[in-house]
């Protein structure tokens, strides 16, 4: 059972690697939504926009949790990769997507087997977004 301001240091590892990625894609995304190109522009720029606040809202949240539990938020982004035409960004965007939702189910797990119910139920809200992200540069690469 987590104690108030105490997590495990595998949990708080992991909560640290979701803010780096959240950081990362807060920032590629915006950079995405400033660097489209070609007819797909105005109709994606907004979405990507939308996208790159929503986590690093996640972003936020995460870190207030972590400190909560006793951990200090990184500052540091994963690899940032924009991407230098439409094809390659969607493709990358549906990579990390994949890799967060897969994240996401293991501190979902970890949380849950340490009695922590509040990560487990904040990284349920945040893994619906992403699975929505992941929705989109999906359907959008589809397309391409």
């Amino acid at each position: 059972m987590v104690m108030a301001g105490r997590g495990s240091e595998r949990l708080k590892s992991l909560l640290n690697e979701a803010i780096a990625r959240e950081i990362q894609v807060s920032i590629q995304y915006m950079w995405q939504h400033v660097q489209t190109k070609g007819p797909l522009h105005h109709l994606l720029a907004d979405e990507l926009k939308k996208i790159a606040i929503s986590e690093m809202k996640h972003a936020e949240a995460i870190a207030e949790r972590l400190w909560y539990l006793g951990g200090t938020p990184t500052t540091t982004p994963s690899p940032i990769f924009v991407g230098n035409d439409l094809k390659e960004m969607m493709e990358q965007d549906v990579k990390d997507e994949e890799k967060a939702i897969e994240l996401y189910k293991e501190i979902i797990k970890v949380a849950t087997e340490e009695g922590d119910i509040t990560t487990a139920r904040l990284f349920r809200k945040i893994l619906e977004d992403e699975e929505e992200h992941h929705d989109f540069f999906t359907t959008i690469l589809e397309g391409l």
